[in-house]
């Protein structure tokens, strides 16, 4: 019997933290008043997010962004809170079927002839563009167990993922055909230490200006993959589903499997890239740290959105960048 309430609050607890759906949370919480208060207090339903990715913890806080005044009691912030929470929880638990989630090229470690053999080739669907080979090629370098590395920007500032797909290049023009493929690739994701604004991203006529490790802050690492030296589309499923908290992604290519014969140095080219899971919902966005990395949560749909040109319709449609004009990880325009 549990008589003292001491008790049965905990039973209470034991029984709501084993809820896995967010949608029993819901309808637990719609009981009445008190058990939605319960529930709130608790914080089950940020629970539910960390038991489902662990990234969720970088959070310090939540900030809920409105359009007009508002209530600033601790009761209300953390109503806030749990909304928030609620709103990540259906993106992280929700079935979906993954599609590629890039939409920028950030830049690459090091690109032998820009911009013929640019990182944006990567993230091209043919083979051949006006019929020549799409790729992207590091420098030559004399040591075959030197590291590369590719970084992209994602759809959204948070961002679940399931499998890294990568082609490595077959140059079909060099005697031999050779595949000019990393030894193994490792992932990790992460946020810039400062907005990323468009104008550094990769372009043709810009090479990318934000490649520095010291840019970024690293959230999730993989383990390293084994590359094969075929000109295929060879898949790198994670162990789980990662969230990936800042929308950026870093391929890193390690190692060197071909040399270049006519010059004796090695070189890692890559074809395709794919990121394959899901962009989270727009009333969702990240903001870099000052005082820790803070969850934005948008309350009135007029505070966020994609710029014109930031992303065309079918990116928003797709789940576009949550973030206001003017902050975030990917900074705006004022105009």
């Amino acid at each position: 019997m549990l008589d003292h309430p001491a008790d049965l609050a905990r039973a209470s607890s034991t029984v709501f933290s084993m809820l896995d759906d967010p949608a029993d949370l819901a309808r637990a919480s719609a009981v009445s008043r008190s058990w939605r208060q319960f529930v709130i207090a608790n914080q089950f339903s940020k629970l539910q997010c960390l038991r489902a990715c662990p990234e969720v913890s970088t959070f310090m806080h939540v900030d809920v962004i409105t359009s007009g005044s508002s209530s600033t009691t601790h009761q209300d912030q953390l109503d806030r809170e749990h909304r928030a929470y609620t709103n990540l929880a259906h993106g992280l638990l929700s079935p979906y079927k993954p599609w590629d989630c890039i939409i920028h090229c950030i830049g690459a470690s090091s690109t032998d002839n820009f911009p013929v053999e640019t990182i944006e080739n990567t993230i091209e669907p043919m083979d051949l563009v006006e019929f020549r080979p799409s790729y992207w090629s590091s420098r030559g370098n004399r040591d075959p167990a030197a590291h590369e590395y590719l970084i992209y920007r994602l759809q959204a500032d948070l961002c679940l993922v399931d499998e890294i797909k990568m082609k490595p290049f077959k140059a079909l023009f060099q005697i031999g055909d050779p595949i000019y493929s990393a030894k193994s690739i490792r992932f990790q994701m992460g946020y810039p230490r400062s907005p990323l604004r468009p104008e550094a991203l990769v372009c043709d006529e810009n090479e990318g200006q934000l490649i520095d490790d010291r840019n970024y802050v690293w959230t999730y690492t993989s383990r390293e993959f084994p590359v094969l030296q075929e000109d295929v589309l060879q898949s790198f499923k994670l162990p789980r589903q990662v969230l990936c908290i800042g929308g950026v992604v870093k391929v890193e290519l390690l190692g060197r499997a071909q040399k270049q014969a006519i010059d004796g140095l090695y070189y890692v080219c890559v074809s395709h890239v794919q990121i394959l899971g899901k962009p989270l919902s727009r009333e969702l966005g990240v903001v870099p740290p000052g005082n820790g990395l803070v969850l934005n949560y948008y309350l009135d749909h007029r505070t966020c959105g994609i710029p014109g040109s930031e992303s065309s319709g079918d990116d928003a449609a797709a789940g576009g960048i949550a973030c206001r004009r003017g902050s975030g990880i990917l900074a705006r325009h004022a105009g």
